[in-house]
């Protein structure tokens, strides 16, 4: 069981967690993938502003090379919030670097200023440079209730690494896990132009020590909701049809199904008489809903999904073209080379290499 979850039950039974609508909360700026503003915000930022979500900012951990420590979030999904299954969970890497992985093996690399998010709260593992053994969060912290924020100390004393934790609970169709909108553990890195609301909950969590839904600030206790959404309009960016009622789409009764089939197996050769059985619907009608919400035929639209997963392997993990072309469903390297290199302008490794090399304050997510 994840401990660090576990400890803030107490604190949030006795508290409450006021339900907020992150478009009350003061705006996140109209800031565009490059970190410039935006003249109109966009639709994809309109509709995540409508969110409904609760959350905390809950506890700090200061962890030193060598170490590696196991979280299982929805173990006490229904402590942290009555009745839930599942939470969400952030963590931001406010000094050093980590990795972070989960059941698949895959391991993803978060730097100073990145938001690792486990959309779904999956179990996951985060640790150092150096190997080390891996202990469960539940060993590390005292039980609740809690009087103050927790800090978490562990590891063997050489180079910091620093994580801000915070989770949040939504029922919206975005973080149902049947429709996999999202891989079970990634990481994004914004522009510094849209970093306010991170930088933020990183100075609360150094300056306070109450867990931040219990502060009388507002803007405070919606902190959470806030750098979740400016880090889920980065990272779906790249979504295909993001700006093309997307997000309406997971909720429409054609599309979700059909939704659900592609992102749940990418790699599979879907045809679009399969997509319709499984949305129980005739193969004219899904071409026609994809066509006319998202702007796609089913099969563009999965080609583009395809490489909207391979941009988040190649930006934080070590896995090579290969091995990536094969986990979105490409039999060659070659194959998926040309189709990444038709949307991108490069070929994945020199995407990359492109990334890896460019400056900071030029990273796109």
């Amino acid at each position: 069981m994840g401990g660090h979850d576990r400890d803030t039950a107490g604190a949030d039974r006795d508290t409450g967690i006021t339900l907020v609508t992150v478009r009350d909360a003061p705006s996140t700026g109209d800031i565009g993938p490059d970190g410039t503003p935006e003249s109109t915000p966009s639709l994809l930022h309109t509709a995540l502003e409508q969110l409904r979500l609760r959350g905390a900012i809950f506890f700090r951990s200061e962890m030193t090379d060598a170490f590696q420590f196991e979280s299982t979030p929805n173990d006490i999904a229904g402590v942290l919030h009555e009745g839930a299954s599942r939470i969400i969970l952030f963590h931001i890497v406010a000094k050093g670097s980590c990795w972070v992985g989960g059941d698949d093996g895959v391991r993803h690399r978060a730097e100073e200023g990145d938001v690792i998010v486990i959309p779904y709260g999956d179990p996951h593992f985060i640790g150092g440079a150096t190997p080390a053994e891996c202990v469960s969060m539940a060993t590390l912290m005292n039980p609740p209730p809690w009087e103050a924020m927790p800090t978490i100390r562990h590891g063997g004393g050489g180079e910091a690494t620093d994580l801000v934790c915070g989770y949040l609970h939504s029922d919206d169709p975005l973080f149902d896990p049947a429709l996999r909108v999202f891989p079970r553990v990634f990481v994004v890195r914004l522009p510094p132009g849209a970093t306010g609301w991170v930088t933020a909950s990183i100075t609360y969590s150094l300056e306070e020590t109450a867990l931040s839904n219990r502060s009388s600030s507002l803007v405070t206790r919606r902190l959470p909701e806030l750098v979740l959404v400016e880090v889920l309009r980065f990272h779906l960016a790249t979504a295909p049809a993001a700006d093309q009622g997307w997000l309406a789409a997971l909720r429409d009764p054609v599309l979700a199904p059909a939704l659900s089939l592609l992102h749940g197996e990418p790699d599979r050769r879907w045809t679009v008489a399969e997509l319709a059985s499984g949305a129980a619907v005739s193969r004219s009608l899904l071409d026609e809903r994809f066509r006319q919400v998202l702007g796609l035929s089913p099969i563009r639209y999965l080609t583009e999904w395809r490489m909207h997963l391979a941009e988040e392997l190649l930006a934080t993990t070590d896995l090579g073209v290969v091995a990536i072309a094969r986990r979105i469903g490409y039999d060659s390297e070659e194959g998926f080379s040309r189709a990444f290199k038709r949307g991108h302008g490069l070929s994945p490794s020199h995407w990359r290499e492109a990334r890896t090399s460019a400056p900071l304050d030029a990273d796109a997510p």
